[in-house]
């Protein structure tokens, strides 16, 4: 099927449904449940950071990794420019640009404004797996980050 022709609604269609799981992925991990982000990935799908030289590849190695995310972690990513090239009926490529807000140690309420953590772009490979759109890679590019920062646990420590 790769390189099999597509016609203008299905071409629509496979754009759409990679866009929204670009857009799944982030609302799990911010709103959702962090480990279920490797449901949106194929049964060898991977997800990486070059630079850090972080590569976890396989649906359970995934739930397990995004799994672990703190429970006292607040984050929220903003996601735009998300540009989806499909290459074929079952294939298709995507960049989009990410900013992260993120702070540990979260209890609840609103948090004076602050920069984001992280500024990069995801580059994301998908396959159309028994019907179904699914990330096969992804690729995380920070060029402006830094680590998490830690809330005081009380205001003393503050």
């Amino acid at each position: 099927m790769i390189g099999e022709a597509i016609g203008p609604m299905d071409h629509l269609l496979a754009e759409r449904a990679c866009e929204r799981l670009i857009v799944d992925f982030v609302h799990r991990l911010d709103l959702g449940d962090p480990g279920s982000v490797a449901d949106l990935f194929t049964a060898n799908g991977v997800w990486e950071w070059p630079y850090g030289g972080r590569r976890i590849e396989g649906r359970e190695a995934l739930r397990a990794y995004f799994g672990s995310r703190p429970a006292d972690r607040l984050s929220r990513r903003m996601m735009t420019n998300i540009l989806v090239t499909v290459g074929s009926a079952t294939t298709a490529t995507a960049t989009s640009y990410l900013a992260t807000y993120r702070v540990d140690g979260y209890v609840d309420g609103m948090l004076p404004p602050r920069l984001p953590a992280n500024v990069g772009h995801y580059e994301d490979t998908f396959q159309k797996v028994d019907g179904e759109w699914l990330l096969a890679t992804r690729a995380v590019f920070l060029p402006f980050g830094g680590d998490t920062e830690r809330l005081p646990t009380s205001p003393r420590d503050s």
